[in-house]
């Protein structure tokens, strides 16, 4: 019966409230861009605020181009497939984004999914096996960790971006198992056939950049593949917005990429794994997010398509972005606020000089949302404790004068809270 299941959810969910840990949803009631209308709490009226917590670097999310590009693509192609792409739901713009991925990235081939997070969920267990190693960065994104759960390969945590500790791990997955691991002294230790080093290439809730060249490097001086999830740097970072892996000089070295369509590029939906030729090819015959899930819709489909078209004519986009987020950086820094230092949009701002560094996230966020700043405290358990931040995020529909409001806001807030003098 359901009545203890109710019972233990209930008491779980009320401890969750006790401890400022619940979530909850703020509604809505415009389109996605820079100044958005919310409804928060539900019975409180609606208001205009600065949105500073969206994945819309780049603004697409209501760009005319990309509505323009799905209502034409609903029209021509309907509103979905109702099919898993290997018995009737590929259609010929499915392909024709996958072939404009790969270019993007100069790889070789790309599989679409629904999101990244699946992505990421069908790829380890379709390519590697029980004699195999996944080395991964101790912050990877919660897909990652999931997709590697599922997976039967040894998992070995690196510490975050210390390449000294990855090459630990490399020598340990190359030498074989140590005599605590498994097989204690009953056995040899067993090299790792295959090791793939799984990182994200933007952390996000840092905003700092994956040290990828220097992972190729060891990469290759152990044999060993490289995956990035290039979710939070896809159509901005880099020179020509290639991601976390142009910028660090790497394009065409790295065996696996995946990412969203979700994020700068337009903010809807889809997802997508792009590489070397024969993982795209066994990821079609066996990863189950893929097999098992409905095709991305067309519309999607036509506005990513319209996207990248977009931003291979232009550069103004990335350039306003980089711009906004110097701007925004430079700002926060005079004023004395704790900083992550990097030059990616996302900029956490810390407070893990306070004891007290949870509460004042929430009440330093609500304050924000009263002089119309939207922007997210996050804590523990989503962060480390002791390290509770606001995550700012930056983007190129933000004027100069909506980042001016923001800076001023966190002066207000800062200064009545004593996080800044």
């Amino acid at each position: 019966m359901y009545i203890r299941t109710k019972l233990d959810l209930a008491k779980e969910l009320s401890e969750i409230k006790s401890q400022g840990l619940y979530k909850d949803e703020r509604v809505i009631l415009s389109d996605q861009k820079a100044e958005i209308s919310v409804r928060f709490p539900d019975n409180a009226k609606e208001r205009d605020v600065l949105n500073f917590c969206a994945n819309n670097y780049l603004g697409l999310a209501n760009h005319p181009v990309l509505i323009k590009a799905a209502h034409e693509t609903l029209d021509k192609y309907g509103f979905g497939l109702a099919s898993v792409r290997f018995i009737c739901g590929t259609q010929d713009i499915h392909k024709q984004l996958e072939k404009q991925i790969a270019e993007f990235y100069h790889t070789e081939d790309t599989i679409l999914y629904s999101s990244c997070f699946d992505a990421n969920g069908g790829l380890f267990e379709s390519i590697l096996g029980q004699d195999d190693t996944i080395i991964t960065d101790a912050l990877n994104h919660a897909s990652i960790i999931d997709g590697i759960r599922l997976c039967k390969a040894r998992r070995l945590i690196y510490n975050h971006s210390d390449m000294n500790s990855l090459e630990e791990k490399l020598k340990l997955a190359r030498e074989g198992s140590d005599i605590w691991d498994h097989s204690g002294l009953e056995a040899m230790p067993v090299p790792a056939r295959n090791i793939v080093i799984a990182t994200d290439g933007v952390f996000s809730m840092d905003g700092d950049i994956a040290k990828i060249r220097e992972i190729i490097e060891l990469a290759n001086k152990y044999d060993a593949m490289v995956m990035v999830d290039d979710s939070h740097a896809t159509g901005f970072l880099g020179e020509k917005g290639r991601g976390s892996i142009e910028y660090c000089n790497a394009l065409g070295e790295v065996d696996i990429i995946t990412s969203t369509l979700g994020k700068a590029m337009g903010g809807a939906t889809g997802g997508f794994t792009t590489g070397r030729k024969e993982i795209i090819d066994m990821l079609r015959q066996r990863s189950r997010p893929y097999l098992f899930s409905n095709s991305v819709s067309p519309s999607v489909v036509g506005a990513s398509i319209a996207a990248f078209d977009l931003l291979d004519k232009s550069d103004d986009l990335r350039k306003t972005l980089q711009d906004n987020t110097k701007q925004f950086r430079e700002g926060m820094t005079k004023l004395g606020f704790d900083i992550i230092d990097s030059v990616h949009p996302i900029v956490p701002v810390l407070f893990r000089k306070f004891e007290n560094d949870a509460v004042l996230a929430q009440a330093v966020s609500k304050d924000l949302y009263e002089e119309g700043i939207y922007a997210v405290g996050f804590f523990f358990p989503v962060v480390p404790k002791g390290m509770a931040r606001i995550r700012v995020q930056i983007s190129a529909a933000h004027s100069k004068d909506d980042i001016e409001k923001c800076l001023a806001a966190f002066e207000k807030v800062g200064k009545k809270h004593k996080v800044i003098s």
